[in-house]
C-alpha cells in the first residue's frame, strides 16, 4: 500500500503546473542547522537535499577517490542492517536515498512519505553517521569504481578531461580525479572510508533544502535529529586557485577515428556583477544548442561534428569558461580554428541586438521550467545556497537577465574571450595538430 501510494504521489508531482513562484522560508533548527524550506502540502510527500560542500577536493593526500568511494558505501549496511537489511528496510518505507559526490559538494538526497517521514529519517540518520563499511560490501563497491575506472581508460572523452584538469591544476585537488585512481582506490582501508566521511561530512559546511508536506517546526525537530551524531567541523577547505593556463594545443595519442578535443579559458566568478552578461554571451556563442554561433558555425556550415558547447564553470575555488567537440581525426584541426575563429569574432564585434533579444526570450522562457517537480525544486535551492544567491533570487532571475544590456555583453564579450590564450586538449590521433608545450 506504501509503495502505491508513493507511485500515485509521484505521478501527481509530475502533473503539477510548471511554475517558478516559489515561496521560501528560510528556517532554523533548535540545534541552529539552517534550511530553505517551501510548504507544499498538496501532495504527502516530502523531498529532502542536504548537501556538504568541499566534495571530493577534501580528499586526504594520497587518498584520492576515498569521498567517492566512502559515498559509495553509505547505503551498503549501517547500525545493526547489513546491505540487504538496508534496502529491505528502505524499500518497506517507500523511500529513496541517493548519495553523490562531485568536486564540490557531497551530496545527499531524500524522498519520503509523509505518513513514513520519522522511520525514514531514522534509517537515513544511521547512515549518515552509522555506516558499516563491511569488508564484503566494500570490495563489492570497489570492484565497481575500479571497473569503472577501468573503462575510463578507453575513454576518450574521459582522457581528456583528466589530462585538462591536471593541467590546468597541477598543484591543486582539482587537477585530481573525482574517482581516485587504479591505485589509489584499491589502496583505501576501511579507516581511511572513516577518515574520509569525517573530512567532508560536518556541520560547519552543511547547506540544507526541503519541499513538500512538512512545516517549519517539524522541519527543524527533524534536522536535529538527523545530523546528531555528525562532527562539528570538517577538514579545512581548499584554497582559491587561478586558473593561468596559456594558450596552445595538447595532443594526446589515443587509437582512435574521432578525435575528442576539451578547451578552455580562465572565466568570471559567479558573484561578479557581469556574470549575467557573460551568462548570456555564452548562450549565444556556446550554450546556446542548435541555434549557437558554435553549432551554427562547426556543425551546420562545414559538417565537422554532431555537436559542440561551451559552458562557464564556476568552481568553489576557480572559474573558467570551457567546451567540447568531436571530430574525425582529418577535420578536427579544422574545427579547432574555427572555434578559435568564432571566439576571436565575438571578443572583437561583440553580439547582435537580435542575438542578445532571441537569448533573453529564451533563457527567460526556458527559467520556470526547471520548477517541475518537489526534488528539482529542492535541488535548486541547495544549488543556490552553494552558489550564495539570496532567497529572493527565483523572483529576480529573469529580471536580471532582461536588464543586460548590448553595451554590458560587448563590453564583457571584449574583457573576457581571450582567443589567444584558448587551451585545446585533444585526443585521438589528430591530422595537422601537434602539442606546442
Amino acid at each position: 500500500m506504501i509503495r502505491f501510494a508513493l507511485t500515485a504521489a509521484f505521478a501527481a508531482l509530475v502533473a503539477l503546473p510548471v511554475q517558478a513562484d516559489v515561496d521560501i522560508q528560510e528556517i532554523t533548527s533548535p540545534g541552529g542547522i539552517t534550511a530553505w524550506l517551501v510548504e507544499a502540502p498538496e501532495i504527502p510527500i516530502v523531498s529532502l537535499e542536504l548537501r556538504f560542500k568541499g566534495g571530493a577536493s577534501l580528499d586526504a593526500p594520497g587518498k584520492t577517490g576515498a569521498i567517492n568511494l566512502m559515498a559509495g558505501l553509505l547505503e551498503e549496511g549501517a547500525g545493526d542492517l547489513d546491505a540487504r537489511g538496508f534496502a529491505k528496510a528502505r524499500d518497506a518505507m517507500a523511500a529513496s536515498f541517493s548519495f553523490d559526490v562531485s568536486r564540490d559538494a557531497m551530496s545527499v538526497s531524500a524522498q519520503f512519505l509523509t505518513e513514513t517521514q520519522d522511520a525514514a529519517v531514522d534509517l537515513l540518520h544511521m547512515a549518515l553517521v552509522d555506516p558499516k563499511f563491511e569488508d564484503a560490501a566494500l570490495e563489492r563497491v570497489r570492484s565497481q569504481v575500479m571497473s569503472s575506472l577501468r573503462s575510463d581508460l578507453k575513454d576518450p572523452d574521459t582522457i581528456a578531461a583528466r589530462a585538462f584538469r591536471e593541467l590546468a591544476f597541477p598543484d591543486h585537488p582539482y587537477g585530481l580525479p573525482t574517482e581516485g585512481t587504479l591505485e589509489t582506490v584499491e589502496a583505501l582501508t576501511r579507516d581511511d572510508l572513516l577518515s574520509a566521511k569525517a573530512r567532508v561530512m560536518a556541520r560547519d559546511r552543511l547547506v540544507v533544502s526541503a519541499v513538500g508536506d512538512i512545516d517549519a517546526e517539524t522541519l527543524g525537530a527533524l534536522l536535529d535529529k538527523l545530523v546528531d551524531g555528525l562532527p562539528e567541523t570538517g577538514a579545512p577547505m581548499p584554497q582559491d586557485v587561478i586558473y593561468d593556463l596559456a594558450g596552445g594545443v595538447q595532443v594526446v595519442p589515443f587509437d582512435t577515428p574521432q578525435s575528442v578535443a576539451i578547451f578552455g579559458q580562465r572565466g568570471i566568478k559567479r558573484d561578479d556583477p557581469d556574470f549575467f552578461a557573460a551568462f548570456i554571451l555564452n548562450s549565444v556563442v556556446g550554450a546556446g544548442g542548435l541555434t549557437s554561433r558554435l553549432m551554427e558555425e562547426v556543425r551546420e556550415k562545414r559538417g565537422l561534428t554532431y555537436g559542440v558547447y561551451s559552458y562557464l564553470a564556476s568552481f568553489d575555488h576557480a572559474e573558467i569558461i570551457m567546451g567540447q567537440v568531436a571530430s574525425a581525426n582529418d577535420r578536427v584541426a579544422e574545427a579547432v580554428d574555427v572555434i578559435r575563429a568564432e571566439w576571436a569574432k565575438a571578443a572583437s564585434k561583440g553580439l547582435s541586438a537580435e542575438e542578445l533579444e532571441r537569448a533573453k526570450t529564451y533563457l527567460t522562457g526556458a527559467y520556470p521550467l526547471r520548477f517541475d517537480g518537489n526534488g528539482r525544486i529542492a535541488n535548486i535551492l541547495a544549488g543556490m545556497q552553494l552558489d550564495g544567491l539570496g532567497l529572493d533570487y527565483i523572483a529576480t532571475r529573469n529580471d536580471k537577465v532582461r536588464a543586460v544590456t548590448l553595451e554590458d555583453v560587448n563590453r564583457v564579450a571584449a574583457e573576457l574571450l581571450d582567443p589567444e590564450n584558448l587551451f585545446f586538449v585533444v585526443v585521438g590521433q589528430p591530422e595537422g595538430l601537434e602539442s606546442t608545450n
